[in-house]
């Protein structure tokens, strides 16, 4: 029997990287650049890091969810699913609170928002792709292990 182990192409795992280095650049630009208070930009850059790392969290969490309710067992409690959602919508809802508020030009504003959204759009898209190959790894590395159990005990 052979096993058909699931691998994205490179040029997928291509385009992913770029996109979201290509995402990030562009944020960094625009929180590098951003005109008014230091402490908005301060603000602003908290934010943008904080949607990130509460994006990859629940990236893994949905797709940890997933796979356990696909084997039929608990993945988490109700209050981590509480916090990693909740964590998120808050991330998300006050960067785009401190966005709106800031006194800067409206096309910035929308430079900033579009990018930022760009980023957490990258950033699940990333992360999936880098779960899909550890998975496979995974199961490579499981089909490799069963092949070289086979012989030693057919002896």
């Amino acid at each position: 029997m052979q096993t058909l182990i699931q691998r994205d192409s490179k040029a997928w795992q291509l385009q992913v990287w770029v996109s979201f280095a290509l995402a990030a650049f562009l944020c960094g630009v625009g929180l590098a650049w951003l005109p008014g208070k230091d402490l908005d930009r301060a603000f602003m850059v908290m934010g943008y890091f904080f949607c990130l790392s509460a994006a990859f969290v629940l990236a893994k969490f949905v797709r940890d969810h997933e796979k356990a309710r696909a084997e039929r067992r608990l993945a988490d409690t109700p209050m981590f699913k509480f916090v990693v959602w909740g964590g998120f919508f808050l991330a998300m809802g006050l960067t785009g609170w401190g966005l709106m508020r800031m006194e800067i030009n409206e096309t910035y504003k929308a430079f900033l928002g579009v990018s930022w959204l760009y980023l957490i759009t990258c950033t699940f898209t990333l992360a999936k792709t880098l779960r899909d190959r550890h998975e496979a790894d995974l199961a490579d590395a499981r089909l490799q292990a069963r092949a070289h159990r086979a012989p030693a005990e057919a002896e």
